[in-house]
Order: C-alpha cells, then sequence, then structure tokens
C-alpha cells in the first residue's frame, strides 16, 4: 500500500564501503555533512512537512494548555551550605530555566545569585555544573548554549552578583572544585576544536587544570594529562580537609575508573596512581587524613563502603564499613560523621544511615514508594538535605538533621491535580529467556482492562542507568487523557547491580530489546492496550532501544517515538563523545562486534517494502552527544522503506541539543507534537 505523504526529495547515493569484509550500504552518508547547503535543505523541507501535519492535529491547543498547567509547579534544587550560606534553584513553574539563589538562614530571604533567563532571548542559554567556595564568597558557574555539551565557565561575586574577568572556553564533561584557600580550582577541559568540528569532531585529550582567580585562561596551570591515553577523562576534587586532589579517571562509559591522588600539603608532590587497574568502580567519599572512605564494587557487584589507609592500601588491608547486600548500593555519601547509602529495592529508593564505623544507626524514613537524591555535604556539617518524587509527588526537599536523625519538610510545591485519582503498581514479568522484569504502570483510577486504552510504553536499558520512579507533567497529562503509562526496568540498567547491566550491554545487547517487546506482549496479552493503542518511546540509547524494537517488530506496535536515538551502530564511535560508549555497545572497529552491532542496528535493518508503524524521529541541531545525523539518515532510510500508510515524521528542534538545558517553553512544545502525533496515530481523541 502506498503512503499518503508526499515526502521531501532525499537523493540516495549509491555508495557503499566493505567493512570486516562485509559490503555496507550507506545511500544517506551526504547527510552526515550537516553544514552543507543540501543538507539545511533538507531539514527545512523535513521540519516544514512535520509542522504542517501536527498543526491540523484536533484539540492541540487544549492539549498545550493543560500541558502548560500541568507544568507550572515551582521546582526546588536540593540546598548545600558553602561559609554559613546556603544555595539553592529555583523554578517558579514556566520559567525557561532554574534560577540560582542564596541566603543566610533556613528562613531568610532568598537573594539572586544568578538568572540564566536574562542570557538569552528564547531561553536557551542553561546553567551548567557550579561550584561555590568554601568560604560561600564566590561562585565559579558554567553556562551552555542551544543544548550543546560545551561549558563556558565563569565567576561572580557571590555577595555582590558582580562578574569577574574570569572566563573559560571548551570545557566538557567537567564540574570545578576550590582549594581552600578560596584562590582557585580546578576544572577539566579540551584542545579548541577545528573549525566547524564543535558539534561533530571527536572528543580525545582531556587534562586537567587548576584556574587561579583573576588570571587569564591562557595561564592555567596543567595538572593533569595522559598523552599515552587519548580516551581518559578527569575528575578532580579536593578533599574536605584541603589536603588532597583526588581524581577520578574515567575511561568513556565504562564504569571501572581509576582514583589517583596528589597531596597539596607537599610542594611538587607527585600523582600517585592509587586505584589505576580500571577493574572496578572506586568512588571517593572523603577523608580522615590519610584515610580515604570508597564506594566500590570490587568484590561486591552490588557495591559497598570501604575504608583504605593510604599507607596501606592493598585489598588485604581495606576495611569493609558497610558491607554489600541484596540490594543495589545506588550511591553514597559522607556528611559530617554520618554515612549515608542509597539503596535500590526493586527500582525505588532505601535509604540507610552509618556511622563512620559502618554501624547502622537507622533506615531513613521516606514519605512513600519514589526516588530519593541529595544527603550531600562536608564532614564539618551538621545538617544535610535531600529531595524526594515519585510519578504523582512533584520533587519535594527535606531537611535532614544528623544528630537527631530527624527528617522535616523545607519546601513542597503545590500541585494542579489530584495525586489520589492515579494508580501506581509494580509488577514483574518474563522476558524471552525466562528472566523475571520489573515493570511500573500508572494509570487513572477506574481504568477499564478492555484492551482499548492508549498506553505510553518507554524504556532505557544501558550503561547502568536505573529508571525510577520521578514525576514529569507530561504522564499526569497521558493519564487524565485516559492512558496507561508503562515503565519496565530492561536489563543493561543499574536496577539490581553489575550483573544486571552485564546481561544488557556488548553480546547481551539483544536482551534489552527482548525484555521491552515482552513488556509489549505483557501489556496486550492483560488487556491493558492492544497494538493499534500501544505507543513506545525512547531517547539516546532509549532511541536505539525503539529503532531496533521498529526493525525487529514492526507488527506490534501502534507508533513509535525515537527521540535523539543513536541508530548508526557502525558509525557511532566516529562523532563526538560517542567514542565512549563502546563500553556498551562494542567497536565496529573490532570484526566480531561489528558482527553483532549489524544485526541489530536500525539505520541497517530497515527492509524496503515493509509496512512499518506511524513515526515520530526527534532531534535537536545543536546535539552533540548523539549527533544528529543519526535521526537523519534514519528518517531518510525509513520513509523509504515505509510501505504502509502510516507517516514517518522527523521534528528537528532549532537550537536545540541532546536535552540538558532545553527551556521549558521548548519542553511543552515538544510534549505537545509528541502527544497529538501519539493520539492522531493510535486513534483516540483527547479525553480530559
Amino acid at each position: 500500500m502506498s503512503t499518503p505523504f508526499t515526502y521531501p526529495p532525499t537523493r540516495r547515493e549509491d555508495f557503499s564501503e566493505l567493512l570486516h569484509g562485509t559490503t555496507i550500504a550507506d545511500p544517506y552518508r551526504w547527510l552526515e555533512d550537516d553544514h552543507s547547503p543540501e543538507t539545511e535543505a533538507w531539514v527545512n523541507h523535513q521540519n516544514a512537512l512535520t509542522h504542517a501535519y501536527l498543526e491540523t492535529i484536533p484539540d492541540r491547543a487544549q492539549l498545550r494548555t493543560r500541558l502548560t498547567e500541568l507544568w507550572d509547579f515551582e521546582r526546588f534544587g536540593v540546598p548545600f551550605k558553602r561559609g554559613g550560606r546556603y544555595f539553592f534553584t529555583h523554578n517558579d513553574g514556566l520559567q525557561n530555566q532554574s534560577v540560582l539563589f542564596w541566603m543566610e538562614t533556613l528562613d531568610g530571604e532568598p537573594r539572586l545569585l544568578l538568572d540564566p533567563n536574562t542570557l538569552s532571548s528564547d531561553g536557551t542559554v542553561a546553567l551548567g555544573p557550579y561550584a561555590v567556595s568554601r568560604d560561600g564568597q564566590y561562585l565559579a558557574y558554567s553556562l551552555s548554549a542551544a543544548g550543546s555539551d560545551w561549558q563556558e565557565w565563569h565567576v561572580r561575586r557571590v555577595e555582590t552578583g558582580e562578574d569577574l574577568p574570569d572566563r573559560i572556553e571548551w570545557a566538557k564533561f567537567t564540574g570545578a572544585s576550590w582549594t581552600n584557600d578560596h584562590l582557585g580550582f580546578y576544572y577539566s577541559r579540551y584542545a579548541a576544536p577545528d573549525t566547524g568540528q564543535a558539534y561533530k569532531g571527536a572528543n580525545y585529550y582531556q587534562k586537567l587544570y587548576y584556574h587561579r582567580l583573576g588570571s587569564a585562561q591562557a595561564e592555567d596551570r596543567l595538572v593533569y594529562e595522559r598523552p599515552d591515553q587519548k580516551e581518559w577523562g578527569f575528575g578532580g576534587q579536593v578533599s574536605d580537609d584541603g589536603r588532597y586532589l583526588v581524581i577520578s579517571v574515567w575511561h568513556g562509559t565504562f564504569q571501572e575508573n581509576g582514583l589517583f591522588y596528589q597531596d597539596l600539603q607537599v610542594p611538587g608532590a607527585p600523582m600517585v596512581e592509587l586505584f589505576n587497574q580500571f577493574d572496578a568502580t572506586y568512588e571517593f567519599l572523603g577523608n580522615d587524613g590519610a584515610r580515604f572512605y570508597i564506594l566500590t564494587d570490587r568484590a561486591a557487584p552490588q557495591q559497598r563502603v570501604i575504608a583504605v589507609d593510604l599507607e596501606h592500601a592493598q585489598p588485604q588491608d581495606w576495611l569493609e564499613l558497610i558491607p554489600e547486600s541484596g540490594d543495589t548500593l545506588q550511591s553514597a555519601a559522607l556528611t559530617g560523621s554520618t554515612l549515608f547509602a542509597v539503596y535500590l529495592h526493586d527500582a525505588a529508593s532505601l535509604v540507610k544511615a552509618f556511622d563512620i564505623q559502618g554501624h547502622l544507626l537507622r533506615t531513613v524514613e521516606l514519605p512513600g514508594l519514589g526516588t530519593v537524591g541529595g544527603f550531600d555535604g562536608r564532614r564539618q556539617d551538621r545538617e544535610t538535605f535531600f529531595l524526594f518524587t515519585s510519578f504523582t509527588t512533584p520533587g519535594e526537599i527535606y531537611h535532614y538533621d544528623l544528630e537527631t536523625g530527624q527528617a522535616a519538610l523545607f519546601r513542597r510545591p503545590s500541585l494542579r491535580f489530584d495525586p489520589a485519582q492515579f494508580v501506581s503498581e509494580q509488577v514483574f514479568y518474563p522476558s524471552k529467556d525466562g528472566m523475571r522484569i520489573p515493570m511500573f504502570i500508572l494509570y487513572k483510577k477506574g481504568l477499564a482492562r478492555n484492551g482499548q486504552n492508549p498506553t505510553f510504553l518507554t524504556g532505557y536499558g544501558g550503561f547502568n542507568i536505573s529508571l525510577t520512579p520521578h514525576f514529569h507533567p507530561s504522564q499526569i497529562v497521558w493519564m487524565e487523557m485516559g492512558g496507561v503509562y508503562a515503565q519496565p526496568n530492561l536489563r543493561g540498567g543499574g536496577e539490581y547491580g553489575k550483573a544486571w547491566h552485564d546481561a544488557g550491554k556488548l553480546r547481551h545487547k539483544q536482551n534489552v530489546f527482548d525484555d521491552f517487546i515482552a513488556a509489549a506482549e505483557w501489556l496486550i496479552a492483560n488487556r491493558y492496550t492492544s497494538t493499534p493503542r500501544l505507543a513506545i518511546e525512547g531517547g539516546s540509547n532509549g532511541g536505539l532501544l525503539t529503532g531496533a524494537c521498529l526493525t525487529q517488530r514492526p507488527d506490534l506496535f501502534g507508533a513509535v517515538i525515537t527521540a535523539v536515538g543513536v541508530l548508526d551502530m557502525l558509525r557511532f564511535h566516529k562523532w563526538t563523545i560517542g567514542w565512549a560508549w563502546t563500553s556498551d555497545y562494542g567497536s565496529p572497529d573490532d570484526a566480531d562486534d561489528f558482527k553483532y552491532l549489524l544485526t541489530y542496528s536500525p539505520y541497517h535493518n530497515l527492509r524496503p517494502g515493509t509496512a512499518y508503524p506511524p513515526t515520530l524521529i526527534t532531534t535537536g541541531d545543536h546535539d552533540d552527544r548523539v549527533f544528529p545525523a543519526h535521526s537523519f539518515k534514519f528518517a531518510a532510510a525509513l520513509q523509504h522503506a515505509q510501505a504502509g500508510p502510516a507517516p514517518v515524521f522527523i521534528r528537528i528542534e532549532v537550537r536545540a541539543g541532546h536535552g540538558a538545558g532545553k527551556p521549558t517553553a521548548k519542553q511543552i512544545d515538544e510534549w505537545t507534537d509528541i502527544f497529538g502525533f501519539l493520539f492522531r496515530s493510535l486513534g483516540k481523541t483527547n479525553n480530559f
């Protein structure tokens, strides 16, 4: 059956190359040249077609109105204390970017420190990582423009809000850490990219620098580099006592890392490679002199906390403080003299507090089943803060007294919906190989299990990232319209520790797709929905997930959303930071990895003459995480292959990147388009 849509003409080149003895056709290679007039014209034509279609969807204005109403709630960042001052971010609801404030006391009047909304007319300049000096006098902050990962660093006086002349360019994947004398900070950056390569060129040879206040970037002192290790990156952190510079050495997205340190009290002290085998994860939590507290999965796949004496740092000399348990120890923090351990129990948070010797003090009482973040602080602190969120609870901030162990509500947003109207449940279903997979399912009370409910199935399944209960306005809108929201915890994530992650990466990546397909089949079998009413969605690695499932089971889904996806698995390693993902995917340069990648690469597994479901592909023109050519090439190939009547569109956001820092207005626009597309594709009208 021919499609009723006339797609913009897309030139197909007779281009192929021989890879590991296999001829690989790549007819849309020319779309990788994102600056060419032909590519720019293609982007404009595709966007025109997509938006012409989306703008005809009934009730679009009503959908946007309700999304805007639900988005209009206060959002608070987790406060922290520096030099007797409290710092936190706040968004009044519809601000494009959150604003940074400080105050002298918890009940004091917040004072404006930095408002990114004033830095661009369209809200596309975002505040990135930032750090306040130990005395609370200076703010080192980074800005990112148009969704890019590139950061430009500045310094501001906290008291006056005045910027110093300091400016640092071409930083990426870095924070900042101040020295205890408040005179400067450590950060990491790359060399300036070649002309035209800022959003496309591969990022190698990150270096660690020290910036002294009042000096030019050219005068920054190079602290550490490894010319023999182009893929290494460095995260520098000054210990709370100011004695040590601790460097976490990362290698792409491999979970295993190195941990080095330098004694800052000894002039010219060497960099000591405390852990340099990259055989496990090692996260520095804090120290008492030469005693380091470390979160690690060495000999503990579910992670544990150990104490390491720098003079006796061999494994046989380690002191175990918090042993491995049946739940995954997702994170830990040392604040005051309390070790906070944040566990995942069936993909929901569980928090325990221990003393510095590893004795259990208490289990922290949480408001319900959800996700927590925070508990950070310094050794001298006597208080900390944490955030709690769930599927129907926007982020609530709690103050935690380290002396008493009492948590008190600090900030809670008002709601424009009734959480009691909705049901969230967790089910477990078998995957193709029998593995038991958990899945959260949300819907409005009174839902009839008649197989006719529009269902939004989302997933990720990679890089040890866990999908836990979280609030997003779009979920509420979907359920208000009579939809089911489903979120399975696929293998490849971190919900059940290292073994769960390993079972969904490299030569086991197909398990992730099988888990997701099995979730769809379970929802259909249990009459939550049916194929014509079932939509799948995923972004980034989740875009790979939906792209692969589209090619493997086009008969199973009623609609597909593939957002900023990794879709060309034979060339992902050639752009920006893509080389780093070989930890989960393997390398196309390896003959055996290549053969496996080719079995599921979405771009290479589209089959002309196949009836594919309605598909909306989304990306940003400034995405320098997943280069937009992935989406360009996949969209062109899918439009060419489509034999059925369903539409295939690509939505290319201008002045937007991979997602971080995306203005609120652009997010509302995007979800209006996604939901409008889905409800038309699923044959369901809006039902508020």
